[in-house]
């Protein structure tokens, strides 16, 4: 295949360095020993001070101005008319003294230019300024004069609104704690708010509106996202008309999240991202009927008692992290459908007549069910318009998706559904990590004030990833270009080699792949049919085959209580029983106590007995074990040792045909055919084990990071994880043990293709769903096999329908990943082109309004 690469992406990866000279060797090597040839000049230069070529003492020091002369208190005074907050130091006393410009001489006069005098001023004597360097007081002289604009006016025009924190002011005015400080930490959070709130509503233009701020719209300011689709912004004017095979490329991306870490009358008012309040708590009703996740589950905490609001939920552009207008609400009681429901279809009110959403949630499966039914009992003034005409697609977070089932994981999964791309739905995640730090800040404010300060951080953050965008996109394409080259290739050698093999086989997975995506209600052909057989179920299989030969006068048992599968299956019992007998043992330690050993002694004895007993019918069917157990014993004699428990050899089947290829030295095949059975059974519950014990261990650690607290309690939780992980030890040295087992009598029984259905299970192997292999991020984390087997058929060709599904199933999944590499770079390459696009909308957007607003001064002059 040609790999077609752009010529940026070509110079990204060229090679231009050129190999290190030697560097010349200079007194800057030690700047320590240059600097120690100036110390003297420093010193006295830093003892200088003095008023230069004035007669009056020098005793004052500005610690804002740059250098450290004294100055007297005339030039200090003249020095600081234009800055006027500075912090100054009166050398008196053999100490410096804290000071104030206004205890100087210093008045500072509004309306006029700098130095210059009002001739009808207005005096005020007890005027406090809370400044970034601390609270100063000032004397002022407003402007009295005829065209005197007002007093706030006049303090606006030099830029006087605090915005810092009152217990820094206050240290930065006095630090030794001898000097009290008047209380203003009140007036200085309400005039912070006033400060951000006019912020806001400037940079969105909103001075520039006729009609005034109370002609705001909600969501109006938000910082919206440029790569997103906006219809009359960034689309092209063809972008209704595109074919269904494109109509992916114009699509909203929406991640939905909710963060338990967030704990007076809102100035936002709906405006920004915070959902407008007073409607929203008239529209909150019902509880959520969902008892599948945790998310659905945390009402009724004893953390939520007494909160006004127990988290905040969200919508988020899904693809670049951008906070949504009208996205965000407070929750009370958990992650209530009534809450997101409400916050999903307000945001969805500014996304104009996109056509194609995909709704991204980690709880999607149950979220998604009878939710345009529970629109229609919603006021209509939220119903999302014309959603029978689009196109809505759920998912789950590819984080998330490993918690749920099988049939979740294969119909709401980013990476099998088209024209996803590389989207991985956690954008909110990303999103939280950025915003939690704020929460012990604002779980103490009053409803309105948190709001607006989320308001304002997440406008921030908006900002910022605005700012970025161009680095942002242009970096993953580059990342994206060689990633969609290497799964083309190995899609098409994958593909190449099944259409030699399996040509009709191909045909029809492809047709099924493609009804699937083109109708999701089709056969998922990512599904596996097959259903793995559990040790009880074979064993219940072989007692019934046993049952059916008695009826027809077939017994050939050697034993009157104990059949052929009752042996194998018993002896694969003890085999078990001896293994944890060892673990034990290992796990004693040094200093046992009495009783301690006297159980574990207790249990050899009876384990012993059993094993004796189930050897002496073991003769009757396997009477070549007799010889091996009389080479077993000629060895112990020989080195004069006791054979423990559980560490006598059973001589299972699989034992011997490990040991001798030899016919006179092999037992009946019917035994193997037994064991075989047995041990496949074996390795499905052992995966199953495992796989459980891994999922409980990630839900613990999950469980402990957010709830646990204390010494005590994490002592406990870890204990409790320490258990889980020697069950992991378990059930995968169970399922080698089979593994082994069925190594050694594959050749016996012919078996080839057992291995497809049975990999061999290595420690990197063993992890999590949502873990990797050491050194995988999370966009190139794969999936270990053991959540990848599947059960087979019964029939005669097992073998066959196993490599079949196998194949089906890995083709699909290899075509996917190709795919959605070749879907990610024509998305990046759309939302480069939208950003310069709506970027060039805005612009014009501003040019508009600042032709509305001369035309409106120049009407207000005119009256």
């Amino acid at each position: 295949m040609s790999t077609v690469v752009d010529s940026a992406h070509e110079a990204y990866f060229e090679d231009d360095s050129e190999p290190t000279k030697k560097r010349n060797r200079n007194v800057g090597e030690n700047p320590l020993a240059a600097w120690l040839h100036e110390r003297d000049v420093f010193i006295l230069e830093i003892l200088a001070c003095g008023c230069y070529g004035c007669p009056f003492p020098a005793e004052f020091h500005c610690e804002d101005c740059l250098g450290t002369e004294l100055y007297c208190q005339s030039c200090t005074v003249q020095r600081h008319y234009e800055n006027p907050l500075h912090m100054i130091k009166h050398w008196k006393d053999a100490y410096f003294h804290d000071v104030t410009l206004k205890s100087l001489g210093l008045r500072i006069q509004l309306g006029h230019p700098t130095r210059e005098r009002c001739y009808n001023p207005t005096p005020c004597q007890d005027f406090v300024v809370l400044h970034m360097n601390g609270v100063h007081e000032v004397s002022l002289d407003f402007c009295g004069c005829e065209t005197a604009q007002s007093l706030t006016t006049q303090l606006l025009r030099i830029r006087w609104f605090p915005a810092t924190y009152w217990q820094t002011l206050t240290r930065l005015t006095h630090n030794r704690g001898v000097v009290a400080v008047k209380g203003r930490y009140d007036t200085l959070l309400r005039m912070t708010r006033e400060w951000r709130h006019s912020t806001m509503l400037k940079c969105f233009g909103r001075g520039h509106d006729p009609a005034g701020t109370g002609a705001t719209e909600q969501g109006s300011c938000a910082v919206l996202c440029p790569a997103c689709p906006h219809p009359g912004k960034n689309l092209l004017e063809d972008w209704e008309s595109a074919p269904p095979e494109t109509r992916w490329l114009y699509a909203l991306f929406l991640a939905i999240d909710a963060n338990f870490h967030q704990m007076d009358p809102g100035l936002n008012d709906g405006w920004a991202y915070f959902v407008e309040e007073q409607q929203y708590k008239m529209f909150l009703a019902d509880k959520s009927t969902c008892a599948s996740h945790d998310a659905v589950n945390l009402a009724e905490t004893k953390n939520s008692r007494g909160l006004a609001a127990t988290g905040a939920g969200t919508v988020d552009c899904s693809r670049h992290n951008f906070k949504r207008p009208c996205g965000v609400g407070d929750l009370q009681k958990g992650e209530k459908y009534v809450n997101m429901d409400y916050i999903f279809f307000s945001t969805m009110r500014h996304a104009g007549d996109v056509a194609v959403l995909n709704v991204s949630y980690d709880i999607a499966c149950q979220w998604s069910k009878h939710l345009w039914q529970r629109m229609g009992q919603y006021p209509s003034t939220i119903h999302l318009r014309h959603h029978n005409n689009k196109t809505v697609t759920f998912l789950v977070p590819k984080f998330h998706l490993p918690a749920h089932i099988e049939l979740c994981q294969i119909t709401y999964s980013h990476n099998l559904l088209k024209g996803m791309g590389r989207t991985d739905g956690e954008a909110p995640e990303r999103g939280w990590a950025n915003i939690n730090p704020v929460a012990t800040s604002t779980r103490e404010m009053g409803p309105g004030s948190r709001r607006d300060t989320l308001d304002d951080h997440f406008g921030d953050f908006n900002w910022k990833k605005i700012t970025n965008m161009g680095v942002s996109l242009s970096r993953k394409l580059k990342a994206a270009y060689p990633e969609r080259d290497q799964h083309m290739r190995d899609f098409e050698d994958f593909n190449n080699a099944l259409q030699h093999e399996r040509p009709e086989q191909v045909a029809e997975w492809t047709l099924a792949v493609e009804r699937w995506e083109s109708d999701s209600s089709q056969e998922n052909p990512f599904a596996s049919t097959g259903k793995p057989p559990t040790q009880a179920a074979v064993r219940l299989n072989l007692s019934q085959q046993e049952a059916e030969n008695l009826k027809r006068g077939m017994d050939d048992s050697l034993h009157e209580e104990v059949s052929r599968s009752v042996l194998i299956s018993s002896g694969m019992e003890i085999e078990d029983q001896q293994c944890r007998l060892a673990r034990d043992l290992e796990l004693l330690g040094a200093h046992p106590t009495d009783l301690q050993r006297t159980k574990l002694q207790e249990r050899g004895n009876i384990l012993r007995r059993k094993i004796e007993q189930w050897c002496n019918v073991q003769l009757l069917y396997m009477p070549i074990v007799a010889r091996l157990r009389a080479s077993d014993i000629s060895t112990s004699r020989t080195h004069s040792t006791e054979e423990k428990a559980h560490e006598i050899e059973l001589q299972l089947p699989s034992k011997i045909c490990g040991q001798s290829t030899d016919t006179l030295h092999q037992c009946d095949a019917t035994l193997y055919q037994y064991e075989w059975e047995l041990r496949r059974a074996q390795a499905y519950d052992a995966l199953d084990e495992l796989r459980r014990h891994l999922r409980l261990r990630t839900h613990l650690y999950k469980f402990k990071d957010a709830y646990i607290r204390g010494q005590r309690a994490n002592t406990r939780a870890s204990a409790i994880i320490d258990k889980v992980e020697s069950n992991i030890s378990i059930a995968a040295a169970r399922y080698r043990r089979a593994w082994t087992a069925l190594e050694n009598l594959s050749p016996a029984l012919s078996h080839t293709t057992w291995k497809v259905e049975f990999p061999k299970l290595e420690n990197v192997d063993i992890r999590g769903m949502s873990q990797g292999k050491p050194g995988q991020s999370s966009g190139n984390r794969t999936l270990s096999w053991i959540w990848k087997v599947r059960g087979i058929a019964g029939d005669a060709s097992e073998g066959e329908t196993v490599l079949n599904e196998s194949l089906r199933i890995e083709w699909c999944k290899s075509r996917a990943r190709a795919k959605r590499w070749v879907e990610e770079v024509q998305l990046l390459r759309e939302e480069m082109r939208r950003v310069a696009a709506y970027l060039s909308w805005h612009a014009a957007w501003w040019d508009r309004k600042q032709t509305v607003a001369q035309g409106s001064s120049l009407q207000r002059l005119k009256a």
